[in-house]
């Protein structure tokens, strides 16, 4: 009888830029180095939304999608810049032929992170560590920049281990030690959980990873949908999913749920208008245009409702997403509602570069 052959055992590494937009700022312009840095929308007027901040700015408590007149509420004396969308996209370039120095395995998540396969790496380096090192040096040489990294044996556990030791951090978590790291991980450290997520686990007493492998699938599936199936596998450090080099996204989108109910058509455009900067900021890093605009609708009693409009060219601005976005809004008579959330996708995309007959070639500047 003949053997089967174990699996392959990957090895994978997620790198991710150290406050990427600001970075590149500070490097770029001395007059910002060492001082709390925001990249994102100015504050005057009706205010923008921060995109990145320096970790001089997040000692104040300042953080990507936070209101710009709110952060500067936290620090008065911060410094705010619009972003240069296109000195980050030529940055991001070289940083992806770092990348591929080592591996043709590379998937980017967005212009400043990405993920590496270097199960079988082209300088036959062998450990991943030491590759890790390797991209972290050349960055730093090449391009004076930091980056973190995190090394594992699957997608979910290098990426949130790219973050425990941020800037210019490193942290493996080996097959042995998986099982534990999961268990300790609190709940909103779980990449794919957010805010309401994670509010909802605490409210059932989940606070930890430990805490999550207590529930079986059935109960995960009946709690959190779709995603608590991943959740299940998450928890017992179950991820098969490959590095996808030619990875395609389907949507774009943000959304937020709101301390208290808003009743007003003014209300929600206010709000509408601050979703549709973080979903354009998200196309941009992402390199796409897309022609369908859905509105998401949360009302006080949980009802839900989507609305959607597709446009005959592809679109990546903020003030036509947001257009949209109010359009469809004010076909639900929203005066006459509680809306607990709202939120905005976009999705029928193109890579940004293809050109398509009636779309505009405008790229509009302004991150969750």
């Amino acid at each position: 009888m003949e053997e089967q052959a174990a699996p392959i055992r990957r090895k994978i590494i997620h790198i991710d830029m150290d406050a990427f937009y600001a970075s590149v700022e500070q490097r770029d312009f001395p007059e910002y180095r060492g001082k709390p840095l925001i990249v994102g929308g100015l504050p005057e007027g009706r205010g923008g939304v921060v995109a990145t901040a320096s970790y001089e700015a997040r000692k104040f408590g300042i953080r990507s999608a936070m209101p710009s007149k709110q952060a500067l509420k936290l620090c008065p004396h911060a410094l705010f810049v619009r972003p240069r969308f296109a000195a980050y996209k030529e940055v991001s370039q070289h940083i992806r032929e770092i990348f591929s120095r080592y591996t043709d395995l590379i998937e980017p998540l967005s212009l400043d992170e990405a993920y590496l396969d270097v199960t079988e790496d082209k300088r036959n380096i062998g450990s991943a560590i030491d590759i890790a090192k390797e991209i972290k040096q050349a960055i730093k040489d090449e391009l004076n920049l930091t980056a973190s990294a995190g090394v594992s044996v699957n997608k979910f556990v290098a990426k949130v281990a790219s973050d425990m030791q941020k800037p210019d951090g490193l942290t493996f978590i080996g097959p042995s030690a998986i099982e534990s790291f999961i268990e300790n991980l609190p709940v909103e450290k779980f990449y794919g959980v957010g805010r309401v997520t994670s509010d909802k686990m605490k409210r059932m007493g989940l606070f930890t990873g430990a805490d999550l492998k207590k529930l079986n699938e059935d109960e995960m599936r009946r709690n959190f949908g779709k995603a608590g199936g991943f959740y299940y596998r998450i928890v017992r450090g179950i991820d098969d999913r490959p590095v996808q080099p030619h990875r395609e996204t389907k949507s774009v989108g943000a959304e937020d749920t709101f301390s208290y109910d808003l009743t007003t058509a003014e209300e929600m455009e206010a709000e509408l208008d601050k979703i549709a900067v973080l979903v354009n900021a998200g196309l941009i890093k992402n390199q796409l245009k897309g022609r369908t605009v859905t509105l998401k609708i949360k009302y006080s009693d949980f009802r839900q409702v989507t609305r959607s409009q597709s446009f005959s060219y592809f679109i990546d601005d903020e003030e036509t997403i947001a257009a949209t976005a109010k359009t469809l809004l004010a076909a639900t008579d929203p005066d006459n509602s509680k809306v607990r959330l709202l939120g905005i996708t976009l999705s029928n995309f193109t890579p940004i570069e293809v050109k398509v007959k009636g779309a505009s070639d405008q790229l509009r500047l302004f991150e969750e």
